[in-house]
């Protein structure tokens, strides 16, 4: 795994290079890949996500969003990135640290989706592996929080293959679906990821 920076990390675009995959900050010209696998995606995605509005997939919905994740990385709230199969280039996810907290906290959220066709490949085990030493080393963040439906076990799956540890039960902690519902909290501590080979 490579990850690639200098200097202060809101001023760069972090890329993270991994065996299978890539990761970077998303950009316009990704528009046209990531409505299309949102698209073929949808059935899987709606189930484990806030509900899709009617401009879902819109371009001008896409730069809003990129103008958020832009500004929350330049103010050091939140990193946005794209996942790319390294073998061709096609996007397959996303994955976001969110809600970065500095001063005593020093934690961020994880979130992340995978596009069906990409899905149950372990795809997301090994961006998730991959992103943990940029939240640590690059961030210098203590503490990475996660938050999954009780019932996605895919999620609970690449939360525990990466040394996430459950914290208890939220109820009705996040409005997914169109729904309060309840979510198994995870944590991983700095102090807790072994050195790789």
């Amino acid at each position: 795994m490579a990850f690639l920076r200098s200097g202060i990390v809101n001023e760069v675009d972090p890329q993270i290079e991994t065996e299978r995959l890539w990761l970077r900050p998303p950009v316009m010209a990704d528009y046209a890949a990531w409505a299309d696998i949102r698209a073929r995606s949808k059935d899987h995605l709606t189930p484990w996500e806030p509900a899709w509005t009617e401009n879902e997939l819109t371009r001008w919905a896409f730069r809003r969003r990129l103008r958020i994740h832009q500004r929350d990385q330049r103010e050091d709230l939140g990193y946005a990135f794209f996942i790319f199969s390294a073998r061709d280039n096609h996007l397959v996810g996303g994955l976001t640290l969110s809600n970065v907290r500095r001063g005593v906290t020093q934690a961020a959220a994880l979130g992340y989706w995978v596009g069906a066709p990409y899905a149950r490949r372990g795809l997301m085990t090994e961006a998730v592996r991959a992103v943990i030493p940029f939240a640590f080393d690059g961030l210098e963040l203590h503490r990475l929080e996660a938050a999954c439906l009780p019932n996605n076990l895919g999620s609970i799956k690449v939360l525990e293959n990466n040394g996430f540890q459950r914290e208890g039960l939220a109820r009705k902690y996040l409005k997914i679906n169109a729904a309060w519902q309840d979510h198994i909290l995870f944590s991983l501590l700095c102090d807790e990821v072994s050195e790789g080979p």
